[in-house]
């Protein structure tokens, strides 16, 4: 008999003994010896061996202290072997100095594990599993939706984190009362163009109603402090992603090529790729692209109807857009026959006129196009 066997035909005897007659010292002796043997193996075991553990572990642990539990969670969070029944176990502890290591750390916990947890377990869980080194959308879903602000603020935090569309809305929408969320959330290099332009407006409409509430008589200076500070977030490198980069440069090279056109913009939309979209409305309204970005994110629709008319779209291309604008940035959906008579009523004249007060206020504030 090997000396690997022979060490662990004896563990199973003082484990039969332990479970018999055992105090709850001799338990934790033991725990501690049947963990130091699975962690100095714990690569050359098979799946039926590792279940072996697994039943052995629920049996130690079941009346140990919480002191025990914890080391326990600690020694197994950082192993991809680890038993997954005990460390489930260990994730659904009430105590979150024994849920932590594991929430945090295991790889042995899958979304469904870590979207039940999230629903069930305390705040603490919730924070804990924020920090994992990869999170998809569907459990940040669950985190943004239930967690506290620092829960919130931990997952926007995450490099690692993934969000859904419907997750960046609830982001956006936690970051309109807390600005700290709303730098996290600003802050992420993969957010995409449509959210951040959004969390940009949001902000900045914060921020002026803060400081028209402290200064009333400068509200006029107050607008023109919140321009700036919304000029300057517009133009910061980190507003534009790689993504958003590509995208920009695909559609230049379909308008030079000549295959721009409004059918195109259509299925851009259709599609709700924004940033394709909008780059190609900017090209066949010949404006520069954050000038189009401008009037895409305004809270009502008449500087979609201005780019548009410039553009000589039909009205199901335009209503094309603005369903786009609403599903990304989860807007209630406007009324479809008023805003059909607001743009056919619009005049190409007028909104030539408009689109070059709104290219003259670009250059003002010296954005880049």
């Amino acid at each position: 008999m090997s000396s690997k066997s022979a060490l662990t035909a004896s563990l199973l005897d003082e484990l039969q003994n332990t479970l018999a007659h055992g105090t709850v010292a001799r338990r934790v002796e033991t725990l501690r010896r049947v963990t130091d043997l699975f962690i100095n193996n714990s690569v050359d075991y098979s799946d039926a061996q590792i279940a072996v553990f697994d039943d052995v572990f629920a049996c130690l642990i079941a009346q140990l202290e919480s002191s025990a539990k914890v080391l326990l969670a600690e020694r197994l969070a950082p192993l991809a072997t680890a038993p997954p029944g005990v460390v489930r176990t260990l994730a659904f502890d009430d105590l979150i100095e024994v849920a932590a290591p594991v929430l945090s750390q295991s790889e042995r916990l899958d979304d469904r594990v870590l979207i039940e947890n999230a629903r069930t377990k305390s705040q603490a869980h919730l924070l804990a599993i924020s920090v994992r080194k990869i999170l998809s959308g569907a459990v940040t879903d669950i985190l943004v939706a239930r967690g506290n602000d620092d829960v919130v603020k931990s997952t926007a935090s995450n490099p690692g984190a993934d969000f859904s569309e419907d997750g960046y809305g609830k982001l956006l929408s936690r970051a309109e009362s807390n600005e700290a969320i709303a730098v996290c959330v600003g802050l992420r290099a993969t957010i995409p163009r449509h959210h951040y332009l959004k969390l940009v407006a949001k902000a900045s409409a914060s921020v002026r109603a803060r400081l028209e509430a402290a200064h009333p008589k400068r509200s006029g200076d107050v607008s023109l402090a919140v321009q700036e500070v919304t000029r300057r977030a517009r133009a910061a490198p980190a507003a534009v992603n790689e993504q958003t980069t590509i995208a920009h440069g695909l559609v230049r090279l379909l308008f030079d090529d000549g295959r721009l056109d409004e059918a195109q913009v259509a299925k851009f939309a259709e599609a709700g790729k924004f940033d394709e979209a909008n780059a190609a409305i900017a090209c066949l309204a010949n404006v520069p692209v954050g000038v189009a970005e401008t009037m895409m994110v305004e809270s009502r629709a008449e500087g979609i109807f201005i780019l548009a008319k410039v553009a000589g779209f039909s009205w199901p291309t335009v209503r094309a857009i603005i369903n786009m604008r609403e599903l990304l940035s989860g807007m209630e959906l406007s009324n479809d026959r008023t805003d059909k008579d607001i743009y056919e009523r619009l005049r190409p004249t007028t909104a030539q006129q408009v689109l070059r007060f709104h290219r003259m206020q670009q250059a003002t504030s010296s954005v880049p196009a």
